[in-house]
């Protein structure tokens, strides 16, 4: 019997594993692609590195084209996009939504 509980018990280990890190961060990420893929011109967005900007354009390669200040334009991969940006209230937001 006592070789048995250790399977199992290691088993209920990585099932809660799962359950609270694998599964939430898998979820996470499907949400973040899919907002990268729904950003078109026009979009205000805020990267990780905090910068917030104007979508002007779409490079090659994933490339998107931030309008920082007027005349102001830096290029940033796709995926460095953190979330959209409300400019009313000045927050991301996922930030309205965790409130």
């Amino acid at each position: 019997m006592q070789a048995m509980s250790m399977p199992i018990m290691m088993l209920l280990i990585f099932g809660v594993f799962w359950l609270l890190i694998i599964r939430p961060q898998a979820k996470k990420q499907k949400e973040h692609q899919e907002m990268l893929n729904k950003l078109g011109k026009g979009a205000t967005v805020i990267t990780r590195g905090g910068v917030i900007g104007t979508i002007t354009g779409v490079a090659a390669n994933n490339v998107v084209v931030l309008e920082i200040q007027e005349k102001v334009r830096v290029r940033v991969p796709r995926a460095y996009i953190e979330n959209i940006w409300n400019e009313d209230k000045g927050e991301s937001k996922a930030d309205t939504k965790a409130a």
